[in-house]
């Protein structure tokens, strides 16, 4: 008698939008605040977020890479503007945002060597016994991506608002706000869609066994 074993599909999203932004908050809000004049006021402002959004998960063992490097950059951020002088600081001044996108990018797309960050989000609201599912890992390996090359396509844009000052809404605050909300509509669409199209192969993907 032939037994199928199906593949494994998350019943549910194995990463919301909602969850992940809260991770981003901090940096959307110091992008948005940050410029030659007022970065350190944004570094205060996005380090106080990532507290109240994280800090009680982190201080209960819920480690999440995302908002522990948060934590730590904008302190850090927050120390050097009172501790140095302005002319000490000039670099900074110049490029905070793309400094802050890429620190992101580099996290994002560093934990896909180890455990894609979405994942962590994802783990929350998702069974254990479905943690090691391809389709689980598979969503969360493309989201991961994204989200990294999102903010890796925003230090690149952020870098040439610095150099082409001509162009700084464009390169500013439209490419990053439109790459911001497709990565999150991208989210909220993806593992649904993915999941569907895994349901529709799993008989052919299926293993039989007498």
């Amino acid at each position: 008698m032939a037994q199928q074993t199906p593949t494994k599909v998350p019943v549910k999203n194995p990463a919301s939008s909602g969850s992940v932004l809260f991770s981003f908050a901090p940096w959307i809000v110091f992008g948005v605040v940050a410029s030659p004049s007022t970065w350190e006021y944004a570094a205060l402002a996005a380090l106080i977020a990532a507290v109240v959004l994280s800090g009680q998960d982190l201080l209960h063992g819920k480690f999440r890479i995302l908002d522990a490097v948060g934590i730590v950059f904008f302190a850090v951020l927050s120390v050097l503007g009172l501790a140095l002088n302005r002319g000490q600081l000039l670099w900074v001044e110049t490029y905070a945002q793309v400094i802050s996108s890429g620190v992101v990018a580099v996290v994002a797309l560093g934990s896909l060597l180890v455990d894609p960050f979405t994942a962590q989000y994802a783990r929350e609201s998702t069974p254990r016994e479905m943690w090691d599912s391809p389709v689980f890992l598979h969503i969360n390996r493309v989201l991961t991506a994204a989200w990294g090359t999102v903010f890796a396509l925003i230090t690149v844009s952020t870098w040439s608002a610095v150099r082409f000052p001509s162009q700084d809404d464009w390169l500013n605050w439209v490419i990053p706000v439109a790459l911001l909300v497709w990565v999150v509509r991208f989210t909220a669409r993806y593992p649904e869609t993915y999941k569907t199209r895994a349901v529709g192969r799993a008989p052919q993907e299926s293993t039989v066994r007498p």
